[in-house]
C-alpha cells in the first residue's frame, strides 16, 4: 500500500514570523544578507557565496546575459539558461562575463533604413529612448548615428521617414575609441553635456554605450558580486542529456557556476550527470542539481556530489506540474523538512550543503520566510521577468505595460529537456503556460525594496544575519481567516490614482 503522509503539505502564505527582542545594535544598517552559494567542509569558507540571497531561474524569459550582469552587480547570481544551443548559451556567458561596468551593450539598434514608426515599436518593446542606428541594424555594426527623442516631432513628422533622413549622423557625435576608461569617458560626458557616449572600435564598430545616468549607480555598488580577476559572477543551466559538450563550452567561456536545470532531481540523469563532472573536473567545477521535495531527494544529491540543492516543485506562478501529473509538494513544507535533512546531513559528515528554495514565492515576505525555514537563498522566475533586464519585450495591453513571461514546460519554450525522464526527445505535454507579468522598470530599484524588506523584518526578529534568523525565528501558522485579517479588511479604501482634471 501507498506511503500516505496525512499532515497537510503548507505555502508561505500559511506562515507569519513572530517578531522577538531587537536590540539597539539591531538596525537594517548592520544587517549582512551574505550566504554561502555551494557546498563547504565545517571550519572552512565556501569557495563561492553570495551578498544577496537571489538567483535567477534557469528560464528562456528570465536569465539572459543583461539580467546576469544587473543581478550581479546587485550582489546574487543568475543561471543563464540552457534551452538553447551550447554556442548560444556559451555566448551568453562569455558576453557576461566580458562585460565592463560602465560599459553597456546597445539593446536598442536599427538600420538607417528602417523607418520612425520601426524606432517607435523599438522603443516600446525595450523603454529605451536611445537607439544605435549600425548599417545592418545590429548591435556591432558600424555606427552610423544615433536617434534619441529630440531627433523627431512626432505631431510634424509621418511614421514612414527614413531613419537617415532624422537621425543624428555619425559626423555629429561625440564618440570614444575602445580602450578608453571609465572614467574618461565620464569626462568626455560632463565635458560635453552629453546623455550617452559611444564606444567604437578601429574600424567604426559599435562596441559599448556609456551613460550619463549610470555614473552614480556604479559609485553605489557596494554588494557587487566578482570573481578573482574582477569580473561579474555567472551562474549557467545544463541539462542531463549533453552535458559533455555543454560543460566544457560553459567552462570555457567562464562560467563559475552551473546547475542542472530538471523539474525531478531524484533520478539516475542527475546521478549520471553529476559522476561524469567529478570524474572530469573534481571538485573545482561547482554545479547544483534539483529540484526535490523531501528529505530522501536531498539526501541522494547530496551524496552525489551536488555543491547545493534546489527545493520545489510545481510551485511556480507559471508552473502546471501539479495539475497535469500530480506530483509535488507544498513549497514551505518542503523547504522545512529539506533543510532539516540538511542540518542533519552537516552533523554527520561535516559538509555543509546549501538548500535553494525554488518557487512559491509571491510577496516579498515570503523570501524572508524561506530563509527563516532553513533556505539559504531563493530561486526567482516571476520576480525578475518583469524588469527591463529579462530578455523578453515589454508590450502594452490595455495602456498598461507587460512583459512576456513563459514557462520551460510550455509549448513556447518546448524544453523537453527539463522534464526528460529518458524517454523520447520530445516534449510530450504541457507543464508550463506563456503568460504576462506587470512591467516593473528596473532591477535595481526593485530589488533594493526588496531587500529593505527582508533586512527589516530580520530586525524584528532579532537577527543580524541569516543563519542568526534561522536560530531565533518563531514561525506560526495562521488559519484561512487570519490570512484575511492580515490585509486591508472592513474599510473602503479610497483610490489613490492620481487626477489631473
Amino acid at each position: 500500500m501507498a506511503t500516505i503522509i496525512n499532515e497537510p503539505a503548507h505555502t508561505f502564505n500559511e506562515y507569519l514570523l513572530i517578531p522577538g527582542y531587537s536590540s539597539s545594535r539591531c538596525i537594517p544598517e548592520n544587517v549582512s544578507l551574505r550566504t554561502p552559494l555551494v557546498k563547504f567542509r565545517k571550519g572552512e569558507t565556501p569557495a563561492l557565496s553570495m551578498n544577496i540571497p537571489m538567483v535567477s531561474a534557469i528560464m528562456q524569459s528570465v536569465s539572459g546575459d543583461r539580467l546576469a550582469v544587473a543581478l550581479a552587480t546587485e550582489g546574487g547570481v543568475s543561471f543563464i539558461y540552457g534551452s538553447q544551443t551550447v554556442e548560444d548559451e556559451a555566448a551568453m556567458v562569455r558576453r557576461a562575463k566580458s562585460y565592463k561596468a560602465g560599459f553597456v551593450r546597445s539593446d536598442s539598434n536599427i538600420s538607417p533604413d528602417a523607418t520612425l514608426g520601426d524606432v517607435l515599436r523599438l522603443k516600446e518593446q525595450t523603454g529605451h529612448s536611445t537607439v544605435a542606428v549600425t548599417e545592418d541594424g545590429t548591435p556591432d555594426g558600424r555606427l552610423v548615428g544615433i536617434v534619441t527623442s529630440r531627433d523627431y516631432r512626432l505631431s510634424r513628422m509621418e511614421l514612414s521617414i527614413r531613419v537617415r533622413d532624422f537621425m543624428t549622423p555619425f559626423e555629429k557625435l561625440v564618440w570614444a575609441k575602445e580602450g578608453t576608461t571609465l572614467r574618461e569617458a565620464n569626462d568626455i560626458i560632463w565635458e560635453h553635456k552629453l546623455n550617452s557616449l559611444p564606444i567604437i572600435d578601429d574600424s567604426g564598430r559599435l562596441c559599448y554605450f556609456v551613460f550619463r545616468k549610470d555614473y552614480e549607480n556604479h559609485k553605489q555598488n557596494p554588494n557587487e558580486l566578482l570573481d578573482s580577476h574582477k569580473r561579474y559572477v555567472v551562474g549557467a543551466g545544463i541539462n542531463t542529456r549533453d552535458y559533455a559538450v555543454r560543460v566544457p563550452a560553459l567552462l570555457d567561456a567562464g562560467a563559475d557556476v552551473l546547475c542542472i536545470d530538471s523539474s525531478e532531481g531524484h533520478t539516475d540523469w542527475q546521478k549520471f550527470t553529476l559522476a561524469w563532472i567529478r570524474e572530469h573536473y573534481g571538485d573545482s567545477v561547482k554545479v547544483g542539481a534539483g529540484n526535490v521535495v523531501d528529505a530522501a531527494g536531498f539526501r541522494f544529491l547530496a551524496d552525489c556530489g551536488a555543491d547545493f540543492v534546489k527545493v520545489g516543485i510545481g510551485g511556480g506562478s507559471i508552473c502546471i506540474t501539479r495539475e497535469t501529473k500530480g506530483i509535488g509538494r507544498g513549497q514551505a513544507t518542503a523547504v522545512i523538512e529539506v533543510c532539516a535533512e540538511r542540518d542533519r546531513y552537516f552533523e554527520e559528515t561535516g559538509i555543509y550543503v546549501p538548500v535553494c528554495s525554488d518557487g512559491g514565492i509571491v510577496y516579498d515576505h515570503h523570501i524572508t520566510l524561506a530563509l527563516a525555514m532553513g533556505a539559504d537563498f531563493v530561486m526567482l522566475g516571476r520576480y525578475f521577468a518583469r524588469f527591463d533586464e529579462s530578455p523578453t519585450n515589454r508590450v502594452n495591453i490595455g495602456g498598461t505595460y507587460y512583459k512576456e513571461y513563459w514557462g520551460e514546460g510550455s509549448a513556447r519554450a518546448r524544453n523537453w529537456q527539463r522534464y526528460d525522464m529518458g524517454g523520447d526527445k520530445k516534449l510530450s505535454f504541457e507543464e508550463g503556460v506563456d503568460s504576462y507579468v506587470p512591467y516593473a522598470g528596473s532591477l535595481k530599484d526593485n530589488v533594493a525594496l526588496t531587500l529593505s524588506k527582508v533586512r527589516h523584518t530580520m530586525c524584528n526578529c532579532g537577527a543580524l544575519t541569516i543563519p542568526e534568523l534561522q536560530q531565533k525565528a518563531v514561525l506560526t501558522l495562521v488559519s484561512s481567516t487570519s490570512i484575511v485579517e492580515g490585509g486591508a479588511h472592513d474599510v473602503i479604501q479610497k483610490d489613490t490614482t492620481p487626477s489631473f482634471k
